[in-house]
């Protein structure tokens, strides 16, 4: 994608913004809704809303390389982030519980519940980087010199007589034949109530219900157990505790895409160093050609507040 594109996203993402606004504060003064179930079909429909504009400031603020756009971006990003909150703390008090349902919600506005999720902003590890290398350097050296040096215990053998061996060895080979026979009598023990157990399921036959409820309650969770899995890899690598693996291989228009992504963040990096070198250059400036004539300034004006309430 152009860099009118993502303006076009940052500048649709503000539209809304402004439509939702002008929905949260009217100009007059509603009158206070009692009913529950409208209360909380207006708050959904926020939150969602919200989300959305959410998911596009961030892909806008994350892909445009103009370091004052960026910064009015960052800007809305946080209020955005902030009023998701204040929603679902409304939410969560209105109907005291954690997890909702916007079915409803989701129906009339065409969406599918997947692009209601909250993505984590890429800013998050990326402009912490270096706070996050820096993090891992320390921790290194604390293992490294926590790492007691392993000193050699010399032991002394005392040395024994030929009776005491072979009572150790006896005691030694009968508790190696215990350990035998026990682990042959458990297995012989398994294979008896293996050969029961196939018996007592060949006499039963199930109903075609219970049958299909077994299954759905098996293949359910193995979703579920697969599922969990992967959200638990994926907060792994999120942390850091994990490297980030990619299993299948990308296909050419994901590795175009990341191609893209690098430069981007390039050119942003770049961007943002010359701002900062201007900023400087710019206050460098300002000092020495219009230091001295601001400084007269201010003078006079001490001076003459002085004359006009001291004489």
């Amino acid at each position: 994608m152009s860099h009118s594109a993502y303006n076009k996203i940052w500048a649709e993402a503000q539209e809304a913004i402004d439509v939702l606004l002008q929905h949260e504060i009217p100009e007059q003064t509603p009158k206070p809704e009692k009913d529950r179930l409208l209360v909380f079909q207006m708050l959904a429909n926020f939150y969602i809303k919200y989300i959305q504009i959410f998911q596009n400031l961030e892909v806008a603020y994350s892909q445009i390389v103009h370091p004052q756009k960026r910064r009015v971006i960052r800007h809305v990003l946080d209020g955005v982030m902030g009023r998701i909150l204040e929603l679902k703390n409304e939410m969560v008090e209105l109907e005291f519980s954690e997890f909702h349902f916007f079915d409803d919600v989701l129906q009339d506005l065409k969406l599918t519940p997947e692009e209601t999720e909250i993505p984590i902003p890429k800013y998050f590890i990326t402009e912490k980087l270096k706070v996050l290398k820096d993090r891992e350097k320390i921790l290194a050296q604390i293992l490294t010199s926590s790492e007691a040096p392993q000193t050699e215990v010399k032991k002394t053998v005392k040395p024994l007589s030929i009776e005491e061996a072979i009572k150790i060895i006896q005691i030694a080979e009968r508790a190696r034949q215990g350990h035998l026979r026990a682990r042959f009598m458990k297995e012989i023990r398994l294979e008896e109530l293996r050969e029961q157990r196939a018996k007592e399921r060949a006499t039963i036959t199930l109903d075609s219900v219970l049958a299909a409820i077994r299954i759905q309650k098996l293949w359910r969770g193995y979703v579920q157990r697969k599922k969990t899995k992967k959200e638990r890899e994926e907060e792994m690598v999120f942390l850091g505790m994990a490297p980030l693996t990619q299993v299948h291989s990308p296909r050419p228009s994901q590795l175009q895409k990341l191609k893209v992504d690098a430069l981007r963040q390039a050119v942003q990096e770049e961007h943002e160093a010359e701002f900062q070198q201007a900023l400087v250059s710019i206050k460098t400036n300002v000092r020495d050609l219009e230091g001295q004539d601001i400084k007269d300034t201010l003078q006079d004006q001490v001076r003459q507040w002085f004359i006009e309430f001291f004489a």
